[in-house]
């Protein structure tokens, strides 16, 4: 059975192993706001969501990641889910999370989970395909 929950400070050597790109910093400073969750399957960490807030205040999921092993058995959907739940109890409105613009299969799962395209930006220098935008009304 896999639980979603906050990352904690005990997790932060392994999230800055599978979240390479973010930096140790970046990882811990995370971290300390509570702005991971990861999922764990018989207390070892199969995966994690990692968020901010857009403007300040609409959450936007930066990166989901489920290693490979255990990917398509629904680790993805309940870090999402538990994100969703602790993002309307903070009383969120509206979530945001974004794409490279050929990546279909993560835009189809955004799809799945009830987010709906709302545009793309051009990050020249940054990226070498726009980044697709997708949002999802909450109540």
């Amino acid at each position: 059975m896999v639980v979603a929950i906050r990352a904690g400070q005990a997790d932060i050597d392994w999230l800055v192993r599978a979240d390479a790109s973010a930096g140790a910093a970046w990882v811990s400073r995370c971290v300390a706001l509570g702005e991971y969750l990861v999922a764990k399957e018989a207390d070892e960490i199969v995966g994690f969501l990692r968020f901010s807030r857009f403007w300040g205040r609409v959450p936007y999921m930066e990166m989901i990641r489920v290693l490979p092993g255990h990917r398509r058995l629904g680790v993805g959907t309940a870090l999402f889910l538990a994100w969703e739940e602790a993002m309307r109890s903070d009383c969120a409105r509206l979530l945001m999370t974004s794409s490279e613009c050929d990546e279909s299969r993560p835009q189809d799962w955004h799809r799945r989970n009830g987010f709906s395209e709302s545009g793309a930006i051009e990050l020249p220098g940054l990226q070498s395909v726009p980044e697709v935008f997708f949002i999802k009304r909450i109540a």
